[in-house]
């Protein structure tokens, strides 16, 4: 598969964009199931809602599987499909490459436990020469606002943004004026099992906890464009994974 260029120039406009039924619904069965089994049974890595809220606490409630490409083949499978292949390359202008550091991800959101994942950029953490990246969010079932949904302002990838715009845990800050007036710009739209948002790491986005009775379990994973080298010594000097 081959974006138009309207998809194009609609994901370099916006950053995002948002491919209807691209996942086959039987494999997203699959990897929900074993994504399910991985959660229910707490398999190391994960990342706990106390580890995100910067909390200490005894309890431990499941946030995200982290390292999934490792975990199974099945997962591997998905981050490597090769009818993505020509829409990475389409999106970054140049080879990609699949990163190991970061996302590599299923991500979770239990019911009435989960917490608000507040206005960011995913690039906040990361560290490259440029910010030619994107990701890649594979929704394995409903998901909508009451469940905690993606929503993201369109065209943040490309505006400059002070740093006393943003707290010190990196997200952008809701009390401030100048940042109520772009996030009255939000935009989302409800996903269907198989559906996919790309998106790029300068775009902010947010999604509120789960109010509904059942978890919503999303599979997201990172690419850099080849050029777009990881700064030595960091976090994002990673192994990584050559489509």
């Amino acid at each position: 598969m081959e974006l138009t260029q309207k998809q194009i120039d609609d994901f370099n406009t916006n950053g995002f964009l948002l491919l209807r039924g691209f996942a086959d619904p039987d494999m997203c069965d699959e990897i929900r199931a074993l994504a399910a089994k991985h959660l229910y049974e707490m398999i190391e890595p994960i990342e706990s809602e106390e580890e995100y809220l910067q909390k200490r606490s005894g309890a431990k409630t499941t946030r995200r599987l982290r390292q999934v490409y490792d975990r199974d083949p099945l997962f591997a499978q998905w981050m490597t499909n090769p009818e993505m292949r020509p829409i990475l390359e389409q999106l970054l202008g140049e080879e990609p490459r699949l990163l190991l550091a970061h996302h590599n991800s299923i991500m979770t959101k239990l019911p009435h436990v989960s917490s608000v994942t507040t206005w960011h950029q995913d690039i906040r953490y990361w560290h490259f020469e440029d910010d030619n990246l994107l990701s890649v969010w594979l929704s394995l079932g409903d998901e909508y606002l009451d469940n905690g949904l993606l929503e993201f302002i369109p065209g943040t990838h490309k505006m400059t943004f002070s740093l006393e715009q943003f707290d010190e845990n990196s997200a952008f800050r809701e009390d401030l004026p100048e940042n109520q007036a772009i996030i009255a710009n939000r935009v989302h739209f409800n996903l269907k099992k198989g559906d996919v948002v790309l998106f790029h790491a300068k775009t902010l986005h947010y999604a509120n906890k789960n109010d509904s009775d059942e978890p919503k379990i999303s599979f997201v994973y990172s690419l850099r464009g080849i050029s777009n080298k990881p700064i030595p010594n960091t976090r994002s000097d990673f192994r990584e994974v050559i489509l």
